[in-house]
């Protein structure tokens, strides 16, 4: 199985998107003003910025190549069950809807034999490897696979960084995302067969 761990803001949720999400809660609340005000209570439409177009086309055309799967290990597990984030997926014109979500790191036990040096500096990005990491313990019929994210989770050759990631896929311009020069191309080196 092809798996794509897949961030949601500054890979396909652009920095341009960003913000939105408020203007359809005070929509909504105006629209329905007796409705709960809890935000986790309201359509999950409301509870997320939209994707970007472009960034969307781009990975379904990975999907297309690859026949991959989606896990998300955006922090938006935490604000949505997996079927509201596939009902969104599809909402917004993704093709697949997600399997699975990472596993959240209070649940996380494959770690426990590492020695690592836990950096505040680097906490978001420690916290999503350790969670992809599980996922990937937890189903060995994973053959390839590839983190996308917006926050550096590679080793990129730094020997210090004995926590990051090989398979990773960096995207640093958050108005750009999955959209960027070569990122896709980086993507499919991971998920495409030998």
């Amino acid at each position: 199985m092809k798996v794509i761990f897949l961030d949601n803001d500054g890979v396909i949720c652009l920095s341009n998107n960003w913000g939105g999400r408020t203007k359809k809660w005070a929509k909504y609340r105006s629209a329905n003003p007796d409705s709960s005000k809890e935000r986790k209570d309201a359509p999950v439409s409301v509870r997320f910025d939209d994707f970007d177009e472009k960034a969307v086309k781009i990975l379904n055309e990975i999907i297309k190549e690859t026949g991959c799967e989606i896990v998300v290990s955006s922090d938006w597990k935490l604000h949505a069950t997996l079927e509201e984030l596939g009902d969104y997926y599809e909402s917004q014109g993704i093709i697949k809807r997600p399997i699975a979500v990472t596993t959240n790191l209070g649940q996380c036990t494959w770690y426990n034999d590492q020695v690592w040096v836990w950096s505040p500096r680097w906490d978001l990005e420690m916290t999503r490897v350790i969670e992809i990491t599980q996922y990937l313990h937890d189903h060995p019929e994973v053959t390839h696979w590839v983190a996308v994210d917006d926050l550096n989770m590679g080793k990129n050759g730094e020997e210090w960084k004995n926590w990051g990631i090989d398979n990773f896929v960096l995207t640093p311009k958050s108005n750009e995302g999955i959209k960027q020069l070569s990122i896709k191309e980086k993507i499919l080196k991971f998920l495409k067969d030998d």
